[in-house]
């Protein structure tokens, strides 16, 4: 089976070309969703430990952990070394499971792919993402988002640029649905046509 990671910085479209493997029945494996439920669950004794008064009713309050780690490089090293090792048993898990149910591909979506070592558990890279301005217009428009925010987000990422420099695979989101829809089908029918290439060797 061949594992692509996905990843791409703020608004360039990442969620929306997973959804199109997903809808392709490649299984995908979303980071930020898994981090979600930690904090519902077997994290949130752990941040609050690490954190005291941002757990409420055995969930993280992400805003109060967001004001106790965003611009504290010391606090999200400790956050990160208590999410980070849970996330990857759940990164596993998945893969087992998709290998056990005979796929050919599978993706983890994970938005700091660079940045956190990821692209060495991955076979190959796809890369999402869209000029300056497009995604300016996006991330501003989320609810809640103001100049600053943006500018932590992107301080904490790796520049576009490099991130397409370290790419196997790049899609241009701005270029509308049917064209990112496009090119998400024909890089899997390239993966799996790689994966069944291996398959034969090995059998040979």
């Amino acid at each position: 089976m061949i594992v692509l990671g996905l990843t791409g910085s703020i608004g360039m479209g990442k969620s929306t070309t997973a959804r199109m493997f997903v809808e392709e029945g490649v299984p995908v494996h979303d980071a930020d969703a898994t981090v979600h439920a930690l904090y519902a669950g077997k994290a949130a004794p752990l941040v609050e430990e690490a954190f005291p008064g941002t757990v409420t009713d055995g969930v993280v309050d992400r805003a109060r952990l967001g004001k106790r780690v965003l611009g504290n490089p010391e606090a999200m090293k400790r956050l990160e070394a208590i999410v980070h090792p849970l996330v990857r048993e759940a990164e596993s898990a998945f893969l087992e499971k998709a290998r056990a149910e005979g796929h050919r591909l599978a993706v983890l979506d994970i938005p700091l792919l660079f940045e956190t070592g990821g692209a060495d558990r991955v076979d190959h890279v796809l890369v999402v993402t869209a000029p300056d301005l497009v995604q300016r217009e996006r991330v501003m428009d989320r609810a809640g988002m103001t100049e600053e925010r943006f500018r932590e987000l992107l301080a904490r990422q790796l520049p576009d640029a490099e991130k397409r420099r370290r790419a196997d695979f790049i899609i241009d989101t701005s270029l509308g649905m049917d064209a990112a829809r496009a090119k998400v089908r024909d890089l899997i029918r390239v993966l799996t046509a790689m994966d069944r290439e291996k398959e034969a060797r090995e059998d040979a």
